[in-house]
């Protein structure tokens, strides 16, 4: 068994290792099968995205559409005269997306530094927590940019500070100290988002909790919103496994173990 740590994105401006996309791409294929029975905290913190959809829209890009149900959610929601284009970087999502939602969405593979998209070619852009992977943000943020046509609208769910606190103090280590890194604040996401020129911005934040009857579920629903699996030489032992599960106990409530996210939506105008 291997501790699980979070594929947190390195601070803004510096660039990831040479393996980065393949070892995303790799963790989160191999996490496809079973991903959307364990994504229910992703489909509910995806409501602040849906909530705040426009009217029309013709061509829209969801970005990390994982195994593809909010691609097909939108697909649906803007009728037969749109496109849209469900990417991710991992081919495993986009398996079982197609096999899931068949000609639903067009299915792309990609990285959301770097588009496979012509400027200006998409009206809509919505992302539920898929960028806070990314370690590039800034790139990020000017792809978006550049594929946005004049007017159109970008939402995104992406993960602020303290994110998990609760699963972090579970599973500290000395030896780890890293496990659980630290997620980029609303201030970097609006510096990045007015130097890529979007013109207006807006950046809400909330605490979304949820609850868990023991440290396996809680395990297991993490998986769901990109939970890795940290060095392979990090082994868990019973006694490791025992020592979370005590510290865990410690934070128990009456509806059981929390889980909070701190949620950032952010929605961006050409």
């Amino acid at each position: 068994m291997t501790a699980l740590s979070l594929a947190a994105p390195a601070t803004r401006g510096t660039t990831p290792g040479d393996d980065w996309q393949a070892r995303v791409a790799r963790a989160f294929s191999r996490a496809a099968p079973r991903y959307a029975e364990r994504a229910v905290a992703q489909r509910i913190m995806a409501e602040p995205l849906l909530s705040r959809l426009p009217e029309h829209a013709e061509r829209v890009l969801d970005l990390g559409c994982g195994p593809g149900e909010m691609a097909a959610h939108l697909a649906e929601r803007f009728g037969a005269g749109g496109t849209v284009i469900g990417l991710d970087l991992a081919p495993g999502m986009l398996e079982v997306a197609r096999r899931t939602h068949g000609d639903a969405a067009r299915w792309l593979c990609g990285d959301a530094a770097a588009l496979p998209l012509g400027d200006a070619s998409q009206d809509l852009v919505v992302s539920n927590l898929a960028i806070q992977w990314c370690p590039a943000l800034d790139t990020v943020m000017a792809e978006l940019r550049r594929v946005l046509r004049p007017g159109g609208r970008v939402l995104i769910n992406t993960l602020g500070p303290d994110t998990l606190e609760e699963v972090r103090r579970a599973w500290s280590r000395p030896d780890q100290p890293a496990s659980l890194l630290t997620f980029r604040d609303a201030a970097c996401h609006r510096q990045a988002a007015r130097a890529a020129g979007f013109d207006r911005l807006d950046c809400r934040t909330r605490a979304m909790r949820f609850h868990y009857p023991d440290l396996a579920a809680v395990m297991t629903s993490i998986k769901g919103i990109g939970a890795q699996p940290s060095r392979p030489e990090g082994r868990l032992t019973r006694a490791d496994l025992a020592r979370a599960t005590r510290r865990y106990e410690t934070q128990r409530k009456p509806e059981g173990l929390p889980v909070t996210y701190r949620l950032l939506t952010l929605e961006l105008h050409a």
